[in-house]
């Protein structure tokens, strides 16, 4: 074959059919598919360095499994910060030895990139379920305890009981089944880093549709964050109804 066509054949290939042709044609010493082989073992390296990744990124998981626990629900939430909007909680239960090509904390992916996990995510998942807390009651119970009442939802809803869950940041009081809470989890576990991402992908989607409703705040730029531009606006047209009242009492008279 001309090297345009093994090119098309190899850029078709599943990886381990790619790795096998690839080692037949080192053989092959033609100028154009020296730079073909070069390519690819290229893309071979990045993808096995993937997979370590995520293998490092799932011993949370599989040290539990290997201890006969056989649900395990990486929980995490989206949305603590924010001048406005609710608190937003993901469970996830994800099954044995799950690979996602690109999983991570959600805040070190760009928007497309969550929105194209989400959707693999949920198809891949065992059980999932995503909970929020509205801004009034954050407002009343304080923040800390709304997001942990959304997580503690999230696990509880679940369609599959969990065995042990795996929780982003410190314990929560009144978690009902045994748990390991994890300093920057979703980082750490792929099942916490799911879960951040559908929280994520969830509190983004639920802001930004106030963006039409209330235009003047920019809500569909910084998503609810207490950005230069959101804090003035604020400042100039006052609270609207999904603002927190107890995170913005220094910009406005309540």
């Amino acid at each position: 074959m001309k090297a345009k066509e093994i090119n098309t054949y190899l850029n078709n290939l599943p990886i381990d059919e790619l790795e096998r042709e690839i080692n037949i044609l080192k053989n092959d010493m033609r100028p154009s598919v020296i730079k073909l082989v070069t390519k690819y073992s290229k893309t071979l390296d990045r993808h096995f360095k993937e997979v370590e990744r995520i293998h490092q990124l799932s011993r949370y998981e599989n040290e539990l499994y290997e201890k006969g626990i056989r649900y395990i629900a990486g929980v995490d939430e989206a949305g603590r910060g924010p001048l406005a909007g609710p608190v937003f909680a993901a469970a996830v239960v994800l099954p044995p030895n799950t690979y996602i090509e690109g999983i991570n904390d959600s805040k070190k992916l760009s928007e497309r990139k969550r929105e194209e996990l989400y959707e693999i995510i949920i198809s891949k998942a065992l059980a999932y379920n995503i909970t929020s807390v509205t801004e009034k009651e954050i407002d009343e119970i304080n923040i800390r305890n709304a997001a942990h009442k959304a997580m503690l939802e999230a696990i509880n809803s679940l369609k599959v009981r969990p065995d042990h869950a795996l929780i982003d940041g410190d314990e929560i009081k009144g978690m009902f089944l045994p748990c390991t809470a994890i300093v920057k989890g979703d980082s750490l576990s792929i099942s916490i880093a799911a879960a951040s991402i559908l929280a994520k992908v969830t509190r983004d989607r639920y802001i930004k549709k106030f963006d039409s409703i209330y235009p003047q705040y920019g809500f569909g730029k910084h998503k609810g964050y207490g950005t230069k531009e959101h804090i003035q606006a604020i400042k100039t047209y006052g609270l609207c109804p999904i603002h927190r009242k107890s995170f913005t009492s220094k910009f406005v008279s309540i």
